[in-house]
């Protein structure tokens, strides 16, 4: 009798074992069928697919070893009294033409060079600029938002005005010197809708006369995808101008300012982003597009415009990863 409560005893001893083993190999199969947990606070990717939208910066910076080659071009006046149809709708006419490189010299900061006609008086120019990504969005929201500095130099290179009055007065080579400095604030709030605010800076060494050398402005952008390879592109800028200066400019000048405006689709095939755009500024350069737009879109002054960038990439060590591997078979 005694052997036979023992033997009972040791069985209900060993269940609990049974029980905690088959929770454990079940837990086990379970957790292989979850999905693995995102990496601690994960960098948010892709918050826009271009460097640019239709005017302005995006918080985008061009990898390591990697080169970007873009186009931009402004064309004339589509509706108002100089477009229609004897303007061919403003494709007889260019505003303004940009061709510019970005080289990625690490992964946070690149360096960029580009030749612009110039839309103003201030024509030929030269830009060298520099963006370094600051901070970067993460997944689980431990930094909610990414930061990007963008500054630029842009010289001019047309022939000096003798009317001392002119915005091409220059006396020295300090004067054709133009400075930009912005700081661009995004942020990714789903795979479809990203938005920016741009706080930016424009100092001019040498203006006509009653212009302002330094302007303070607020951008802001956003791209909404429509489909796996085209998105829906806007972006503002307003210039907190001096009301007395400019009253006296549009009173003198006959023209007013107004505050440029941009929106268009992005069309992203393989290595080429292609942007087909519609806006109010006739100038590309942040320089001139943001204290010199004079073009209303309630004037049907608004042109249509595209930019393309072909990126190519140095890094032998990407290369060889992203080459297929020959196969053995036959």
């Amino acid at each position: 009798m005694m052997k036979q409560t023992l033997t009972i005893f040791k069985t209900m001893g060993l269940i609990p074992l049974v029980l905690y083993a088959l929770d454990s190999a079940a837990q086990q199969d379970l957790e292989k069928e979850l999905p693995a947990a995102p990496l601690r606070h994960e960098k948010v990717s892709a918050t826009f697919k271009s460097t640019k939208l239709i005017n302005g910066h995006s918080n985008e910076t061009i990898y390591k070893n990697e080169l970007d080659f873009k186009v931009d071009h402004r064309f004339g006046d589509i509706a108002g009294n100089n477009g229609g149809i004897k303007q061919f709708f403003g494709l007889d006419n260019s505003t303004d033409i940009r061709i510019g490189f970005e080289y990625g010299i690490t992964d946070r900061l690149s360096v960029g060079l580009a030749r612009a006609k110039g839309a103003t008086a201030v024509r030929q120019l030269y830009e060298g600029s520099l963006k370094y990504r600051l901070l970067e969005q993460t997944i689980d929201d431990y930094i909610p938002v990414a930061i990007t500095l963008f500054a630029s130099n842009t010289l001019t290179g047309v022939q000096a005005s003798t009317n001392p009055s002119d915005a091409t007065a220059y006396g020295n080579f300090r004067d054709r010197q133009n400075y930009v400095s912005q700081i661009i604030l995004a942020r990714k709030f789903n795979s479809s809708f990203s938005f920016s605010i741009t706080p930016s800076y424009v100092h001019r060494n040498f203006t006509a006369f009653r212009d302002q050398n330094d302007l303070f402005a607020i951008g802001a952008g956003g791209r909404l995808k429509l489909s796996k390879r085209m998105a829906l592109v806007v972006d503002y800028f307003m210039p907190f101008r001096n009301k007395s200066d400019k009253a006296y400019l549009e009173q003198n000048s006959g023209v007013k300012f107004y505050n440029p405006l941009g929106a268009g689709l992005e069309i992203e095939t393989g290595g080429h982003i292609f942007h087909l755009n519609f806006t109010n500024a006739t100038a590309i350069e942040e320089m001139q597009f943001i204290p010199q737009t004079t073009s209303s879109w309630l004037k049907g002054q608004y042109r249509w415009g595209f930019s393309i960038s072909r990126r190519f990439s140095f890094d032998k060590k990407k290369k060889m990863a992203d080459k297929p591997k020959a196969s053995s078979e036959k």
